[in-house]
């Protein structure tokens, strides 16, 4: 069998990846994890077979070092049952199980549905482990608990170190056991480089589009297919039980239109929540803003300065420039600042080293 360093050295002979000494570094723990589940499972008493218990990885650094990348390197290596999911996708998928299982009468509904978890994987790989929600941060620890004693081995990537899992949130010292439980289970590793490969992608990319037609749309979509692998799936964000969808997502990396975003009723903690998920976000078809849709262009603004503050690389087409999206009416002086927020992120160098 061909080993993770293997793999890894033979993309960077065939140019398919630069060498960097901190991805390199970290390939020793993905391989350790993939001989380990690799091997046959051995039969106990009554025939049952139990897995091996084997130590995780908590991959975590910067936006745009990598850790996606090294996460596909390691997930198509593997032959046993494994699942890719985005964290958030997950856990929205553990409510939806449990409130199916709770139909049934069952008393505890989170057993079912982490059996159901345990029957169909060896191996749990997560992109973005991050928790912003208090329904998450309540049943994570005992979801992990029935994971990990029944032998999955879970491999997450993260923006953060695992102390700083859902900072300043509602009743957090509930929290921290599964903190404590996620550094026993799981090596931690920062992973240290000083290549943002998503930044360097965008250099010299145009990221600001006016009306966009058919060849500024496949030049948005070819943007986005660079940065996601040609691959997306819907993201569901889950905020005081509302749901918030993006309908093109992966490794960071949102797809969706003003309308998604901005022309339903969403607030301030949904574009925090949004924020917080996304490293870059591609929005289309920002309309002329006016008197005529104040609310969505009140929306826009809140948006926008989420996105800004949360240093979340900006992708997207209007029907003018900044300046010109909105220039009579209620709103449109306050509107400056967001005009001159979406001229600054267009920088090519805009978020670099603010992750």
């Amino acid at each position: 069998m061909t080993t993770l360093p293997e793999i890894y050295a033979a993309k960077v002979a065939a140019a398919e990846l630069h060498a960097d000494d901190a991805q390199q570094a970290v390939l020793p723990q993905f391989e350790r994890i993939r001989a380990a589940v690799e091997k046959p499972v051995k039969k106990g008493w009554f025939g049952k077979a139990k897995p091996e218990k084997v130590q995780g990885l908590y991959l975590w650094g910067g936006v745009g070092r990598g850790k996606s990348m090294l996460m596909d390197l390691f997930v198509e290596s593997l032959t046993v049952p494994v699942r890719r999911v985005h964290f958030h996708a997950f856990m929205q998928e553990i409510h939806s199980r449990m409130h199916e299982a709770r139909k049934s009468g069952v008393e505890d509904a989170l057993a079912p549905v982490a059996q159901s978890v345990i029957d169909e994987v060896r191996v749990l790989a997560f992109d973005e482990m991050q928790i912003t929600d208090i329904t998450d941060a309540m049943i994570v620890g005992r979801l992990f608990e029935m994971l990990f004693a029944a032998g999955v081995v879970v491999v997450t990537t993260s923006n953060r170190v695992p102390d700083d899992l859902y900072k300043d949130g509602l009743n957090r010292q509930l929290f921290l056991p599964f903190i404590a439980l996620i550094k026993q289970e799981l090596r931690v590793w920062e992973l240290v480089s000083p290549n943002d490969y998503r930044q360097n992608r965008l250099e010299g990319e145009q990221v600001y589009f006016v009306q966009a037609g058919t060849e500024a749309r496949a030049q948005i979509r070819s943007i986005f297919d660079d940065l996601t692998g040609g691959t997306a799936e819907k993201l569901v964000l889950t905020v005081k039980g509302r749901h918030i969808e993006i309908p093109a997502f992966r490794n960071g990396v949102g797809r969706a239109t003003f309308f998604d975003l901005c022309g339903r009723m969403l607030g301030p903690g949904d574009y925090l929540a949004i924020a917080e998920a996304l490293k870059v976000l591609v929005l289309e078809d920002i309309p002329r803003l006016s008197r005529n849709n104040f609310n969505e262009a009140k929306r826009f603004v809140t948006l926008i300065d989420a996105l800004y503050e949360a240093k979340v690389r900006l992708i997207c087409s209007a029907a003018a420039e900044p300046e010109m999206l909105y220039v009579e009416g209620e709103g449109s002086f306050e509107f400056e600042r967001t005009a001159s927020r979406l001229r600054e992120m267009q920088a090519e160098d805009w978020g670099q080293g603010d992750s």
